[in-house]
């Protein structure tokens, strides 16, 4: 598929190996009130189970300039995507693999976008929606049309968008919004923090229907 697609909140060998090819895993490390929540060394065995071809993420909060140390260099993951502050005291080659996540809500009554930060630093930057205590499986959407602003106004950037994605709306997402790529969590499980093997691949079925008809 030419869209990258994050599955994120994995916990089991089973929901790892799904994981799509040229897309990525993503697990949830240090949010203890989040279902999907993971010590770093169950995320390190799960590492191992995703495909080889698929990119392995950390979802954290606020994290520590030791936590995203440990979790490059003793989990394994290719790179982090931070809700909330990035510490002072990185490397450029550590922050250039971090993904800040953006909350994005509707547009303020002078239009004005949401800022991003230097593509030189964050190559790759998180759409969410706005406003939710836990990082990711919400379900809520983002803000499209803002989303979409975005993406036009910074032509080139890879931006993923997340928030209430499904098999049944992500066309309509890809479509409006013209995103790099989409990250998907609550829209693929049948209960908080289970994934649905049948959701996943119907998932990535609608994303590659939306790729064939605009080909």
């Amino acid at each position: 598929m030419r869209t990258f697609v994050k599955f994120c909140g994995l916990r089991t060998p089973e929901e790892a190996a799904e994981a799509p090819a040229g897309g990525a895993g993503g697990f949830v490390i240090g949010v203890p009130a989040s279902p999907r929540n993971l010590e770093p060394e169950r995320a390190a065995a799960l590492i191992e189970r995703l495909p080889s071809e698929a990119e392995a993420w950390a979802v954290v909060v606020d994290p520590s300039v030791e936590l995203i140390r440990r979790l490059f260099d003793e989990v394994g993951v290719d790179r982090i995507q931070v809700y909330g502050t990035i510490p002072e005291g990185l490397e450029y080659l550590e922050r250039h693999h971090l993904v800040p996540s953006i909350p994005v809500g509707a547009a303020p009554a002078d239009g004005s976008l949401p800022k991003l930060p230097p593509a030189e630093e964050y190559p790759r930057i998180h759409l969410d929606s706005a406003g939710q205590p836990l990082p990711g499986g919400s379900g809520v959407r983002a803000d499209w049309e803002v989303s979409a602003r975005l993406v036009d106004a910074n032509p080139g950037r890879k931006l993923v968008l997340a928030g209430g994605l499904t098999a049944e709306n992500v066309r309509e997402a890809l479509g409006s919004v013209r995103p790099w790529g989409v990250d998907v969590s609550s829209g693929i499980e049948r209960a908080p923090g289970i994934k649905d093997v049948g959701k996943m691949r119907a998932f990535l079925a609608s994303v590659e229907a939306f790729e064939q008809g605009h080909g």
